[in-house]
């Protein structure tokens, strides 16, 4: 089987979500393939959206129409100004999600936009030809051809788990990478290179005491991320 697109986003991360969304918006026929739908936009080690760095980013995207900020807003548990101490410069909030929730809402957004269609598949290859891309090839056998592809496959790409001394394949706990995809760019003449990312031991709730804890509240007044959200 063969399907047409204008433009393919590979990856249904956070950055996949906003893409397919703005490609979308903007009239084009898009598609968002991903490896398992029910794990769109899944926050997979710290449910939480904003900080330092990614605080200014979140609101630079909802400046630009994308959805993160809007999301948050609305399932945030937990909202907080960092570094109010300090000067207004290095000021940034920050949100504890309820990362179910802002799964289902982010998804809900996507199924429900114009020009986008959601697809479950692995994609294996990239098939160029005369100098552009022909095809991209699913591990179900179809072929997708589209005038612009935009890969955004996160830890994914022949992703490796460290968990101690043991190494396994994966792109994150209980799923498995895009080996072959990996494959097929270094095939194309691309170079692939591995960030890390490091997360740290779950904690038994049950079994900590509390009583020597300090509390720490939200802010009052929460500070949202979106410019639209009152």
């Amino acid at each position: 089987m063969n399907i047409s697109y204008d433009i393919i986003v590979v990856g249904g991360g956070h950055a996949g979500c906003e893409a397919a969304l703005a490609s979308a918006r903007m009239g084009m026929q898009t598609a968002l393939i991903t490896m398992n739908l029910d794990t769109i936009a899944q926050m997979s080690c710290n449910p939480a959206i904003g900080g330092l760095a990614k605080g200014q980013l979140v609101r630079e995207v909802d400046a630009l129409g994308g959805e993160m900020g809007k999301v948050i807003d609305e399932t945030g548990i937990q909202f907080r100004l960092l570094n109010v101490s300090k000067g207004y410069a290095v000021r940034s909030p920050r949100a504890q999600a309820d990362k179910k929730l802002y799964q289902y809402r982010m998804r809900r957004i996507l199924e429900k936009q114009l020009n986008l269609s959601l697809h479950q598949d692995t994609v294996d290859k990239i098939v160029i030809g005369d100098g552009k891309i022909l095809a991209l090839v699913g591990k179900s056998g179809t072929w997708y051809s589209a005038n612009a592809v935009i890969i955004t496959t996160g830890t994914f790409l022949n992703g490796l788990i460290h968990t101690g001394n043991s190494k396994t394949k994966g792109g994150r706990a209980g799923e498995p990478s895009s080996g072959k995809l990996s494959n097929s760019l270094r095939n194309l003449g691309f170079e692939i290179n591995r960030l890390k990312t490091g997360t740290p031991p779950r904690l038994n709730g049950n079994k900590i005491n509390y009583k020597v804890l300090q509390e720490q509240d939200g802010d009052e007044r929460p500070t949202a991320f979106s410019f639209s959200t009152k």
